[in-house]
């Protein structure tokens, strides 16, 4: 069994969120700018599709934010008490994420995209497009907290942030 595994960011997000925040994460635009080394024929006809596939690290986190046992999401008791990967965050023990923005454009080296919730500086450990036929498959299950913590204000347009 492999103990480590050493992963070196491809991308880099540049522009967009400049602060960690837990909703208003709509109509944000950024940058993901692949790194000199590879070359641009890597990105060859990903311009075609409309979305991405973004694992990144939250590089902002602490090993000491990592938190092995079941907690509300949030710290909402009005949600059940869940573990540790039942979440979506940063408290997860490799801390990393994966996110499905809008690709907008392309400029050499630039990925123009919106709707990435990830903060300036963040860096991008992979990157794909997005295939439908590579999502669930099946119906999808799950508990009403998600929706609940979720729909209200997630994805909410960041220029309505109070």
């Amino acid at each position: 069994m492999v103990s480590t595994y050493e992963v070196r960011p491809i991308a880099t997000v540049v522009g967009g969120h400049t602060r960690v925040l837990d909703d208003y994460q709509g109509g944000v635009r950024s940058i993901i700018r692949l790194q000199e080394e590879y070359p641009l024929e890597t990105l060859q006809g990903i311009e075609e599709f409309s979305h991405l596939t973004v694992t990144w690290r939250f590089h902002l986190a602490r090993p000491e934010d990592v938190q092995l046992h079941a907690r509300s999401p949030r710290g909402n008791t009005r949600w059940p008490a869940t573990g540790t990967f039942v979440h979506r965050n940063h408290r997860r023990p490799n801390q990393l994420a994966i996110s499905y923005p809008r690709l907008l454009d392309m400029d050499g080296r630039d990925l123009h995209v919106t709707d990435l919730d990830a903060v300036d500086g963040t860096p991008v450990i992979d990157l794909a497009p997005y295939f439908q036929q590579m999502g669930p498959r099946g119906g999808v299950r799950q508990p009403t907290w998600p929706g609940e913590m979720l729909d209200a204000e997630y994805w909410k347009d960041a220029a309505e942030r109070p």
